[in-house]
């Protein structure tokens, strides 16, 4: 079967987030197990498998400990390897059945751009522990259904972060993204985010984490289009436009190997 790595949200190789892409045959989806083995043994933040289907393609995310509902650099790296392979025309675009509904993804110039659900966040308190387990103060906390989002007082706290992660852990949420206005221009807002709990100590570059930041910055500076930072160490830019119950996450792709993996 054939195997890319695809570094996403980033114009050149070894920046943005790398994702493996397993473009499947057949019509039916292979046993979860062999799927979650596939992604331990790539242990990359996430292994995409793509199986066409119908109108589109069926498209699953798994970690390398489990699956998720959503992936936005995943995604956008099928996207990527569909029309870079042919198996997709240029112009053409990529449809998605997933486990969050229909997903879509269309070119632009360099950039792919991503249909993706709108996952407002609604302001909670602090969970207890969370100050102690970021290591620094918190100005307001709000959740989804996938993340909590945290935000604190500047992009530099936000840059010099050192989380306990044994701590995050053990936090009742998939993840923490954790947020703060940008500080350079043509950036608005930054942020890093942390999973371990799913296996992912740092995801370098998260698109669903921009779902849920889109919707929280863009009535805070007046506006529906914006740009994110994600300050890892690898680091990237998303373009986010809000639209409803729905955003458009946008960046550029780039192929950094090929392969084939065996059949079992």
């Amino acid at each position: 079967m054939p195997l890319f790595g695809v570094d996403a949200f980033t114009a050149s190789a070894f920046g943005g987030n790398p994702a493996a892409v397993c473009l499947l045959d057949g019509d039916t989806w292979p046993d979860d197990q062999w799927c979650g083995a596939v992604a331990a043994e790539l242990n990359l933040s996430e292994t995409a498998f793509v199986l066409p289907g119908g109108d589109g393609f069926g498209l699953r995310w798994f970690t390398p400990t489990v699956e998720v509902e959503l992936c936005g650099h995943a995604t956008l790296a099928s996207a990527h390897v569909l029309w870079t392979t042919g198996r997709l025309t240029a112009d053409a675009p990529a449809r998605f059945h997933t486990r969050s509904g229909a997903l879509g993804a269309t070119r632009a110039g360099e950039h792919v751009v991503l249909d993706l659900p709108a996952l407002a966040p609604v302001r909670c308190a602090a969970p207890p522990g969370l100050e102690a387990a970021l290591g620094v103060p918190v100005r307001a906390a709000a959740h989804n259904a996938h993340h909590l989002l945290v935000e604190v007082d500047t992009a530099a706290t936000v840059r010099d972060l050192t989380p306990d992660l044994g701590a995050i852990a053990r936090l009742d949420v998939t993840g923490v993204c954790v947020t703060a206005p940008g500080d350079r221009t043509g950036v608005d807002f930054v942020s890093r985010f942390f999973a371990p709990r799913v296996g992912i100590p740092e995801d370098p570059v998260t698109g669903s984490a921009h779902c849920a930041l889109g919707p929280w910055w863009a009535p805070r500076l007046g506006r529906d289009q914006l740009v994110g930072e994600q300050l890892s160490r690898r680091g990237g830019l998303v373009h986010v436009r809000l639209d409803g119950d729905r955003i458009q996450v946008a960046g550029q792709a780039v192929t950094v190997w090929r392969g084939e993996l065996l059949r079992p």
